[in-house]
């Protein structure tokens, strides 16, 4: 079956979203600014001027990213981050608003703060480089989060906590503490990393303790697998970062070792785990049926057909214009799937779809489409990325159905 019959599947699957709100997303925000670069990659030397285009604004981070791609695409969304009350503070607002009046009832203003912002230098043939000031969000705490306005959420999604320090300091003991509390509240629970600085002081951070006093909370982990590898197994990704003929140590992770990262953060407390792998798609992974049930307000739609699944979703081909905030969109896409009760495939089939969506614009956002133009993409054939690699050697097998790859440890697999 082609992704076009896989496409109108999408179309079928989608259910009306309901009138209260369905998502919160929380965490780190910025304003980010983009200098338009021409060229297939940019220098930076002392003394020399670099020519640019018009400069593009635009939110930043995954309170606006995930949030504003889960609104676009159809879900009631409530973001929650902490800004200044300075001029870029008034720069997010006003970009937020232009989306919806609404979104923004749930920011922080911190009076005498300054707010986060990066310069993102990005190409089209080039990886992403970025000066970041963390401002205020270094300050967002537990008692930041309204819980107040939970009680008409499904699902709560918090992202970035490397760039937060009070939230990953101490252990971790904000973040959990955010975690347990939403978690009362009986919120489906999500939470999004992103690569710190190895030699910062997030990057030295103990990951594995903040993560094991958090995860038991978390019922959705997508975090990117070069993440993990840092954070979880970091000789590792030493040894991978300076190996010759390499540019990241992304390159050099095998599926055997994406399996077992799946297995240890299911074991830290997780539910479901998607794991993001770059050009190498998404990789999903889930717990079984009796631990999925405590997932809060948003359960899985067919509980057998999401337990101990191990599946691996290539790209879609797209126009790569540039790449920051594809990740957070491709989360978007998947958390959609979520709250709209499609199956485990058609989620992932929902995250690729929307991540390459995002890629086709400089910005985080601007590429992305509702989900009836992204599922009526689908279904006219939309032609996937090979994967990088010979997965089929690792015990892997091709379900051309669902355009995914199904997993040795995937309890459908021999059925």
């Amino acid at each position: 079956m082609s992704n076009k019959n896989v496409g109108t599947r999408l179309i079928a699957s989608k259910k009306s979203p309901k009138k209260a709100r369905e998502a919160v997303v929380a965490g780190h925000i910025c304003l980010d600014v983009f200098p338009t670069l021409t060229g297939d990659a940019v220098l930076f030397r002392p003394g020399q001027t670099v020519e640019a285009g018009p400069v593009v604004f635009s939110t930043g981070g995954p309170v606006s990213n995930t949030g504003l791609a889960l609104h676009k695409l159809g879900i009631t969304t409530r973001l929650m981050g902490k800004i200044g009350s300075d001029l870029f503070g008034q720069a997010i607002l006003q970009i937020l608003a232009t989306h919806g009046p609404e979104l923004a009832d749930g920011m922080i203003i911190a009076q005498g703060e300054a707010s986060s912002y990066s310069i993102i230098l990005s190409t089209p043939n080039a990886d992403r480089m970025l000066i970041h000031a963390p401002g205020c969000n270094a300050t967002f705490g537990a008692d930041d989060v309204r819980y107040d306005a939970l009680e008409k959420a499904r699902l709560f999604h918090f992202g970035y906590p490397p760039l937060m320090e009070r939230v990953y300091s101490a252990d971790g003991a904000e973040l959990a503490a955010i975690f347990q509390r939403v978690k009362a509240v009986g919120l489906t629970t999500s939470l999004d990393l992103c690569m710190p600085d190895p030699n910062s002081a997030a990057g030295r951070a103990d990951w594995r303790a903040i993560l094991n006093a958090t995860l038991p909370y978390v019922d959705v982990f997508l975090p990117s697998a070069e993440e993990i590898l840092l954070m979880l197994h970091r000789p590792l990704y030493d040894r991978f970062a300076v190996m010759p003929g390499s540019s990241r140590p992304l390159e050099h992770i095998t599926p055997q070792m994406i399996s077992e990262m799946g297995q240890q953060l299911l074991d830290m407390g997780a539910k479901i785990v998607a794991l993001k792998l770059g050009e190498r798609g998404l990789y999903l992974r889930t717990a079984n049926a009796a631990i999925l049930a405590q997932m809060g307000r948003t359960q899985v739609a067919g509980i057998d057909a999401w337990s101990k699944r191990e599946l691996w979703a290539p790209c879609f081909t797209a126009n790569v214009v540039g790449t920051t905030g594809s990740g957070d969109a491709t989360i978007a896409g998947f958390l959609a799937g979520l709250l709209w009760g499609m199956s485990p495939e058609m989620s992932l089939e929902a995250a690729c779809a929307v991540g390459a969506c995002s890629v086709e614009a400089v910005d985080a956002i601007s590429g992305i489409r509702t989900f009836s133009e992204t599922a009526v993409r689908l279904a006219k054939g939309w032609p996937r990325l090979p994967l990088a690699l010979d997965i089929a050697i690792a015990g892997w097998h091709w379900d051309a159905d669902n355009e995914v790859w199904v997993g040795p440890l995937d309890a459908h697999a021999h059925t």
